[in-house]
């Protein structure tokens, strides 16, 4: 049979909703798409209109599993735009909400959603009957991660404590020292994660990635950085839209994101490891070529050990911020509202999150734009599926499939952050 048609309609394990359409014609992949049909949500239109007060609480209802970083990137962006620069204790605190959700949405990927697919089952309750220490571990890891977001947020799921000039309320030490315990043990159980996953059977696989991700001159990066790449990008977060461009795809209802130069790009956990790779401890190091990696990771399924890393790192990031932590004076820095264009770009669990807000001189919202991960990554996600499905050709059509999914996981795409926004052309007779 020349001509072959594998469609998987609805994705497994990947939050939201989006399928896998392959076309094989003649013995060579002809077509690899990633189909995201979820309706678009008009977030930046949504936003147009409103206080800078509201985005951060709005904004955060993008995503579910990782709020915070759009929290961030918003308040980010705001403060640049108003001139205000949030430092200090106050910085430290943000950093630690971050590390936060870095190890949930983490430790939820790696074992609950991506560690089936190496072990051979359907799912993460299935595999818990063979491996239920592991998924206990996972859970508790979680939960780390969520403490430190419900005592810095008000709570785990979209929080509701941060605000433009810093937070509405900050934590005493008392409040967060019972977290050190809890964080230690995380800290332990990250260890045993990395070891465990970097002994799943990775497929071989080398892809030519141009990475992009932030890079700060002293840190490994959350919040703050420069945007750069592999190839030798190396910009300020304010020059992105001379770089990169969104482009509309016929199966898609989020838009794809390309370098104008070079085209698709990866931002994420591998991007981020291969750039800043120096910026990590050296006992993280160490444990990174225990599990097999270099300095550079180009074996996308090998994501999930480097994903388990950054999990050490939080908890260990969270640790040294606690231990160091005096309260600051002021809850927030004083904020006051100007016309003006402001940007920000942290790193999302997923990768590169990037914010641009054109703001009236009251403060509200006249244009947003706002480009995540997922839409980022959606080019190289559909390079990947033909890079893995072409030495496949001649298997059997389950095997391709299920090599396509968890070539789709490795990404952790986050489809319902990418679907916001939707560019609509009218043509009337």
């Amino acid at each position: 049979m020349t001509t072959k048609r594998i469609k998987v309609d609805y994705m497994a394990r990947v939050e939201g909703e989006g399928s896998l359409d392959l076309h094989i014609e003649n013995g060579r992949v002809t077509a690899a798409r990633l189909g995201i049909f979820e309706p678009p949500r008009f977030f930046e239109a949504l936003l147009r209109g409103r206080g800078f007060a509201e985005t951060p609480d709005i904004v955060a209802r993008i995503c579910g599993i990782c709020p915070v970083a759009y929290q961030m990137t918003a308040v980010h962006a705001l403060e640049n735009a108003f001139g205000v620069r949030v430092e200090g204790e106050l910085r430290a605190l943000r950093r630690l909400l971050y590390c936060g959700e870095w190890i949930e949405s983490h430790a939820l990927h790696v074992v609950m959603l991506h560690a089936p697919d190496f072990l051979g089952f359907p799912d993460a309750i299935r595999m818990a009957a063979e491996h239920g220490e592991r998924v206990r571990s996972a859970l508790a890891l979680k939960k780390a991660g969520n403490a430190l977001m419900r005592v810095l947020g008000g709570r785990e799921i979209h929080p509701v404590n941060v605000q433009v000039g810093g937070f509405y309320r900050v934590p005493s030490r008392a409040e967060l020292a019972p977290l050190t315990e809890q964080l230690r043990q995380a800290r332990d159980r990250a260890v045993e994660l990395v070891r465990w996953v970097a002994g799943f059977p990775f497929p071989p696989l080398e892809r030519d990635y141009e990475f992009v991700a932030l890079r700060h001159p002293h840190e490994y990066p959350l919040n703050e950085g420069r945007l750069v790449s592999s190839r030798s990008l190396d910009i300020d977060i304010a020059d992105y839209e001379t770089e990169f461009e969104e482009r509309q795809v016929p199966h898609s209802t989020a838009l794809h994101s390309l370098l104008k130069r070079r085209g698709a790009y990866l931002v994420g956990p591998l991007a981020r490891y291969a750039l800043n790779f120096d910026r990590l401890p050296e006992h993280i190091q160490a444990l990174a070529r225990e599990a097999g990696l270099g300095p550079v990771c180009r074996n996308p399924f090998q994501s999930i050990v480097v994903r388990a890393l950054e999990i050490l790192y939080a908890c260990e990031e969270a640790l040294r911020i606690i231990a160091a932590y005096q309260p600051p004076a002021v809850a927030a820095v004083p904020v006051e509202p100007r016309s003006g264009t402001g940007f920000g770009c942290t790193e999302a669990p997923r990768g590169t999150l990037w914010h641009r807000y054109d703001l009236a001189a009251d403060g509200s919202l006249e244009r947003v734009r706002i480009v995540p991960p997922t839409a980022q990554n959606q080019p190289s996600i559909e390079a990947d599926l033909e890079a893995v499905a072409t030495p496949l050709l001649d298997q059997p059509e389950a095997l391709i499939r299920e090599r396509c999914e968890l070539s789709i996981r490795n990404h952790d795409p986050c489809i319902s952050c990418a679907t916001h926004f939707l560019k609509l052309s009218l043509h009337r007779g």
